[in-house]
């Protein structure tokens, strides 16, 4: 296969851009919500936490049975599992009902990430593979990017309940837009029939997979706790506007979406290690500085700054996944054991941020989280060094 499918590959953008710009109107409200509502630091926590544990506990699963059964099924119900869940939104009043409806979002989202990004990794061409999946990360950089801005907006202006039936309907044009436009199961580019898995042991030994595994975790903490607790930062540290949050939280996502195309496309040409180490360092500075903010703008630097660091490192270390899961022929159980990666350091950052708000001072969370990325990029560069 000399170039990506174009159809196929516009298909999955479009479908996970418009699914994770609803998500992304709704996850920055979640803790104000909740926290208006009467949520301690520790709910708070278990509302984004509960979510990163179901996605965590099924995602090894999906991936590893899409690699078996075809990709195209799970992301058709996953993304319909999105607008049911958008649906109990609207009608959750109470904060264990949140906790509930995250946990159940999970599993739908376990559906769709890891095996969306198999099937790219199906379609790229080798050599490609940092352009590829730069490109295609551009859809869920953007995505989260615009939706904490609309929803935001959305609050301001008409009330939470509106900006729940924006997510409903966004994914539900996603699961149409998947279910007409993407060819069958039988026509999918992996052979499906007599197909065994690698053993997970094999996978798990494998020291360039594990290191992509502790980078994309400590990476995903500093967001857990940056996704958790920025929006009550803001709010109670600085009386921000659920707009301001919503700019705040859409910078990051949205600058690191920006460098996607061209960081994918340093990383088909140079050292993708070096790269990563990078961007991780970045990363580790940006968010110290969102703990020794003094306001809105000190706040607004530090995120795009991250963002910065997230459009370094993130292609680079999807470009090497994608070689892993070429090289051992298991592209979606290795593309699993990333979101799964994302997901615990979701949990954990969720869960930190939560035990330190309730027990020390919010802003110190950022400089564990600091610390933790940096802890991460010198894990990677063990791991990752030639023998």
């Amino acid at each position: 296969m000399e170039r990506i499918d174009p159809k196929i590959f516009s298909t999955l953008f479009f479908s996970i851009f418009v699914t994770l710009t609803g998500v992304g109107i709704v996850v920055p409200l979640l803790p104000v919500y909740a926290h208006d509502l009467g949520a301690s630091g520790i709910y708070i926590a278990l509302i984004f936490g509960g979510f990163s544990l179901t996605r965590t506990l099924f995602l090894p699963w999906f991936g590893r049975w899409s690699d078996r059964k075809g990709r195209k099924p799970f992301i058709n119900i996953g993304l319909f599992g999105y607008f049911l869940v958008a649906a109990a939104f609207v009608m959750a009043t109470h904060v264990e009902t949140l906790i509930t409806i995250r946990i159940i979002q999970g599993i739908a989202s376990a559906m769709i990430m890891p095996v969306t990004q198999a099937y790219v990794g199906d379609i790229t061409p080798t050599g490609k593979e940092g352009l590829s999946m730069g490109l295609f990360n551009m859809s869920v950089f953007l995505g989260l990017s615009l939706g904490p801005l609309f929803g935001g907006v959305i609050k301001d202006f008409f009330s939470l309940q509106v900006a729940f039936g924006c997510m409903a309907g966004l994914a539900l044009t996603a699961f149409f837009l998947t279910f007409f436009c993407l060819p069958p199961r039988s026509e999918e580019y992996i052979v499906v029939s007599g197909y065994q898995p690698r053993p997970w042991r094999e996978l798990l030994v494998d020291r360039m997979i594990i290191s992509l595994f502790v980078f994309r975790l400590v990476y995903a903490t500093c967001i857990g706790i940056i996704w958790g607790f920025l929006p009550v930062y803001g709010d109670v540290r600085f009386s921000l506007s659920g707009s301001a949050i919503g700019v705040l939280v859409m910078l990051g996502v949205f600058v690191s979406g920006l460098l996607h195309i061209p960081m994918g496309w340093m990383a088909d040409r140079t050292d993708k290690r070096l790269l990563v180490m990078i961007g991780g360092l970045v990363a580790a500075g940006a968010t110290m500085l969102l703990g020794l903010a003094q306001g809105f703008w000190d706040l607004f630097a530090a995120n795009i700054i991250f963002g910065i660091g997230g459009g370094i490192s993130m292609p680079a270390l999807m470009a090497l996944a994608v070689i892993a899961g070429n090289r051992r022929e298991a592209m979606g159980s290795v593309m699993s054991i990333i979101t799964v990666a994302h997901s615990l350091g979701m949990l954990f950052g969720s869960l930190c941020g939560g035990i330190i708000m309730d027990t020390i001072e919010l802003r110190f969370a950022f400089s564990v989280g600091a610390v933790i990325m940096l802890a991460g990029v010198c894990f990677f560069l063990i791991g990752t060094r030639k023998e």
